[in-house]
């Protein structure tokens, strides 16, 4: 799960930013309405977390130009705008929900959550499973074959990754697109290293390597 945080203020930025990425998802943070359009066009998100008090352009006026040109990712405005009209303005622009500032950290993950559910025809989904392997999205536990872990963040970002495309192979580039954001420092070898982590907790066979194309969980892991 990718995240574009436009955020003005630093200390806001800073600390959703970490917050985020703690709970295992990928975070780009941008300052104004230019920036987080220039991102849209380079990098594929999930959820937007929108401020409206934005230099120069406002994040209405985004809002509804990303609108306007047919652009559907999800947006959660967190604003500490209450007052109606705004929260009527940013939902009739096309958010999916307001969030008045300052906020607990966890009202913002159950919105976020509940913003992707709707997203997704409303379907709550705890844990995704194929096969002899069900990670659980709540705890970050993994269990395959009789074994269970609490997987570190980067570590169940990656197996979430190819738990929702079991079969599909994922080349490096793609990995470290989905696992990091800007300003998180990459070894060369850093997908290596997770995956190594990965099976040494559950053995080899938790995740194939197609030699010289990428990764990926077989459709048929029984």
């Amino acid at each position: 799960m990718r995240v574009l945080i436009v955020e003005d203020d630093p200390m806001i930025g800073k600390a959703l930013r970490t917050a985020l990425r703690d709970e295992a998802m990928t975070v780009d943070w941008v300052r104004n309405a230019n920036d987080a359009e220039h991102a849209l066009v380079t990098h594929s998100y999930t959820l937007i977390l929108l401020d409206i008090g934005l230099p120069g352009r406002s994040g209405l006026d985004l809002l509804r130009s990303l609108r306007d040109k047919g652009v559907e990712i999800s947006t959660l405005i967190i604003s500490a705008r209450d007052d109606i009209d705004n929260r009527v303005d940013g939902l009739d622009l096309g958010a999916d929900d307001y969030l008045v500032k300052p906020f607990e950290m966890r009202e913002l993950l159950a919105r976020m959550r509940a913003v992707m559910r709707r997203r997704h025809g409303g379907q709550a989904v705890s844990d995704l499973t194929n096969g002899e392997i069900t990670l659980d999205l709540n705890s970050h536990q993994m269990t395959f074959r009789g074994t269970t872990h609490i997987l570190p963040a980067k570590e169940f970002a990656l197996v979430r990754t190819l738990m929702e495309r079991p079969g599909a192979i994922f080349s490096r580039a793609q990995l470290e697109e989905q696992l990091y954001g800007w300003g998180e420092e990459v070894e060369s070898n850093a997908i290596d290293v997770l995956i190594h982590y990965i099976r040494r907790k559950f053995g080899k066979d938790i995740i194939l390597n197609m030699r010289g194309v990428g990764w990926m969980i077989d459709k048929a892991t029984r």
